[in-house]
């Protein structure tokens, strides 16, 4: 199979031919095609560097509604590095998006700086669970448009001791949006998520 094959608009194709990407891997062949139906939530087993991003961020992109200034998708993860990394490969992903806004928050940096950011509209938002929880308390994020929320490295999560964090940012989250998890193991703690949220 190769990326032309998937039913990707003609935006994101072009900003594949630019990374040089030209077969989907595994875990893309597998969850693209499911996602981009943006019917069901989905689980998603699979080990970093498999190209997990590239598996929920094209279909995210995908499906955005053009024009909405408001938060309709939320990728969240557990470090800082990835958080980074996940925003600079969906705004590669979306390079040829008009408009597209793409805002990481994490710790370690200036809180107003990315309140600030946030206020100018965004239509993705990529967080670590401690700094979006401290956003939505102080109503600089409103999650009630969002439409799919991404569980990125879920185990990870768990075992950082992030899981009363997720479930009370899933609470913020409307019952119609999408959950998509993705995680390299599937173990009790993650699967009790799985069962409770998808």
């Amino acid at each position: 199979m190769t990326f032309d094959a998937l039913d990707l608009n003609e935006h994101l194709q072009l900003a594949i031919a630019d990374l040089g990407f030209a077969e989907p891997t595994p875990i893309q062949s597998a969850a693209i095609p499911e996602l981009l139906r943006g019917e069901r939530d989905f689980v998603g087993l699979a080990q970093t560097g498999t190209g997990k991003t590239g598996a929920y961020g094209l279909p995210m992109l995908h499906l955005l509604k053009r024009g909405v200034r408001t938060p309709q998708g939320l990728v969240v993860c557990p470090t800082r590095e990835l958080c980074m990394q996940i925003a600079e490969d969906l705004r590669a992903f979306g390079r040829h998006l008009v408009g597209l806004t793409v805002t990481a928050v994490y710790g370690g940096s200036s809180l107003y700086a990315q309140m600030n950011e946030l206020r100018q509209s965004s239509q993705i938002v990529v967080a670590t669970p401690g700094r979006l929880l401290d956003l939505i308390r102080r109503k600089a994020v409103v999650l009630s448009e969002v439409s799919l929320v991404v569980l990125d490295e879920a185990d990870e999560m768990l075992n950082m001791g992030f899981q009363e964090d997720i479930t009370a940012i899933l609470e913020e989250v409307p019952e119609t949006a999408r959950t998509w998890l993705f995680s390299a193991t599937m173990p009790r703690e993650v699967r009790a998520i799985a069962n409770r949220y998808l």
